[in-house]
């Protein structure tokens, strides 16, 4: 998917909602555990519920290959139900060196078919750049995460007044243009979104930390647009564990529709 496909669906659905599967046996609805595919039984429902309202799907892979062989076959199946319009976002954090990345990249991109993969920067371009030998497909860089963590390095300043992470981004804007490269940038951090979308003006950011993590929708849409949006923003336990029991479903549609009419107000501002 192109960036003008996906701002295509961004105004025609009204949303820049990434619905996160971060599916756990231990929190799924206890019902479903009677199926034969839990997993995908639950990701299949989500999907149905919420794909009105969402632009795009993040799988966390780590949910999936900690069952084994079991958890890759649910998610193929899964990426195979989400449907085509939708933005599908392997959240991988991958980053190796070169003939490793390549080989995750194979594996992402020509076996999976993801649109889109996380990579972490930390080891540099040629962890990075065969990432971004595949046409049509997408990196989504970290570089300002969510996590408390976060601030042991990336906001290391360093002798010219930087920071970590703002060196990522000097660096990653010489290796691919804003139509191949994403940047994660956590929504706790909301009031460095707008410095970094100075740094980073034509950009997507792939925001998570909305809902469950208390990041501030409207913070974030302030701060980070661009012309064409340019936020994927992320929920996922607050939708997809909305509820814990049969109407789990139903409860995901309502915490959904919820975000995307809040998005559809501060798209009327674009």
């Amino acid at each position: 998917m192109n960036r003008e496909q996906l701002f295509e669906q961004i105004q025609k659905k009204k949303s820049y909602l990434c619905v996160g599967l971060d599916t756990d046996l231990e929190k799924i609805p206890k019902h479903l555990l009677e199926t034969e595919d839990p997993i995908f039984e639950f990701n299949k429902q989500i999907i149905d519920a919420t794909h009105q309202f969402a632009v795009a799907y993040k799988p966390n892979i780590a949910f999936y290959e900690a069952l084994g062989t079991k958890g890759w076959a649910s998610l193929q199946k899964t990426l195979e139900y989400i449907p085509k319009e939708c933005f599908t976002i392997a959240d991988a954090k991958r980053g190796d060196i070169g003939n490793t990345s390549a080989l995750y990249a194979k594996a992402f991109f020509q076996q999976m078919n993801f649109d889109s993969i996380t990579v972490a920067p930390y080891m540099g371009e040629d962890s990075v750049k065969p990432f971004l030998e595949f046409s049509g497909k997408w990196v989504i860089l970290l570089i300002h995460t969510s996590n408390p963590g976060s601030r042991d390095f990336q906001l290391l300043e360093t002798n010219d007044g930087h920071y970590v992470f703002q060196h990522v981004i000097f660096a990653s804007q010489q290796w691919a243009t804003p139509d191949q490269m994403m940047y994660v940038v956590g929504a706790t951090h909301a009031e460095k979104i707008g410095a970094i979308r100075a740094l980073a003006p034509d950009h997507f950011f792939l925001v998570p930390g909305v809902g469950a993590q208390g990041g501030d929708l409207h913070a974030v849409s302030k701060a980070g647009f661009n012309g064409q949006c340019g936020l994927l923003v992320n929920s996922s336990r607050a939708i997809i564990y909305a509820s814990d029991k049969t109407d789990f479903a139903d409860a995901a549609r309502r915490e959904a529709k919820k975000v995307q009419e809040e998005m559809a107000t501060h798209l009327r501002h674009l």
